[in-house]
């Protein structure tokens, strides 16, 4: 009798086990994809309303950031390699997709992905010569990319120079205008993230996280450290520079103030540093978290300094009590809730 009776207890533990797997698994796959759900369906409400412009466009600038921060995080994130640079790639997109239009009349639209395949390329010929270096001087020759870029883009005529390059309005009422622009930026950023995933997972991603703790030992495992690094790196550029050319087009003007400065790309490495770098959803979190605060400092005082201020202040924060980022954190001490658990 007692056998029986713990025989059915344990066939009860079993079944409340498989019980919490399928809810945590429903809550892992459940929750993204009805957030997803939510946002492909927001335009509609828009179409019929017309009243979400604001909310579109706040949701179309967390898709950019979120596609530059998880592309960041292939090198700086799995690699360990920070570069401040990365809007390079932004900046070629936009030109390259917005110069092509003015000549050809070809969209950006299509253009897109070439702007990405040409940001990626220039990213492997930028790697050859920066990835021969580590660390703090790596650090400065990307740093020393974007003052480059700034002053050939600023003294070239072909891309208007300090004044810059206008593009015509997209042919659509004001109410559908920005429609287009926010499906394109949120496929982007599916496949950016889907993309980050598997890299993670792979043989490659594999190598770039032992060249991140250990490059020497890496490479007397037998890794091939240099050119992984430099794939590394031009994947990272690749859906930067597609991002570029459909941000570029939405704004209808480029200027090399808007693209090219230190400020944009340590943006870019803030936010994935808040959310935890290496992880998967990090880059995701805290994009997000950085820009509704910033929306809402604005909101309340004004654009004023008090946004760096607020910015640091959270850094300081995410550093003492989240030294690996939200995400990271909290995994590491099994407190991360099952829907952003993504690696």
């Amino acid at each position: 009798m007692a056998e029986e009776l713990i025989q059915v207890d344990l066939k009860g533990k079993e079944g409340a086990i498989r019980v919490r797997s399928k809810v945590s698994l429903w809550l892992k796959r459940g929750i993204p994809l009805l957030i997803l759900a939510i946002l492909a369906l927001l335009p509609v409400f828009q179409i019929v309303e017309g009243t979400l412009n604001y909310w579109i466009h706040m949701l179309m600038y967390v898709f950019l950031y979120v596609i530059m921060s998880s592309s960041w995080n292939i090198i700086g994130g799995f690699a360990g390699y920070v570069s401040l640079g990365h809007n390079v790639f932004f900046a070629l997109g936009a030109y390259f997709a917005g110069m092509l239009f003015l000549a050809t009349r070809i969209s950006p639209f299509i253009s897109a992905p070439v702007a990405g395949l040409l940001a990626m390329g220039f990213g492997l010929l930028f790697g050859l010569i920066a990835l021969r270096t580590r660390g703090s001087t790596f650090i400065i020759s990307t740093i020393a990319l974007v003052l480059l870029m700034a002053e050939l883009f600023d003294n070239w005529k072909l891309t208007g120079g300090t004044n810059g390059l206008a593009l015509p309005l997209i042919d659509l009422p004001g109410q559908f205008a920005k429609i287009p622009y926010y499906y394109y930026l949120l496929v982007v950023m599916v496949l950016c993230v889907v993309a980050s995933y598997f890299i993670k997972h792979s043989k490659f991603g594999l190598a770039l996280r032992a060249i991140s703790q250990d490059e020497t030992k890496a490479e007397v495992a037998g890794i091939p450290t240099r050119k992984y690094k430099i794939l590394a790196f031009g994947l990272s550029g690749l859906f930067i520079g597609v991002a570029g050319a459909v941000w570029g087009s939405y704004l209808t003007y480029l200027r090399p103030s808007i693209f090219l400065t230190v400020s944009l790309g340590t943006s870019i490495v803030l936010n994935t540093i808040l959310g935890g770098k290496g992880t998967i959803a990090g880059p995701v979190v805290g994009t997000a978290i950085m820009i509704a605060v910033n929306e809402f400092v604005v909101a309340k005082l004004g654009a004023t300094e008090l946004n760096i201020v607020v910015t640091g202040l959270i850094l300081i924060f995410v550093l003492l009590f989240f030294p690996e980022g939200i995400v990271g954190s909290l995994k590491a001490r099994n407190k991360l809730p099952s829907f952003l658990d993504w690696d």
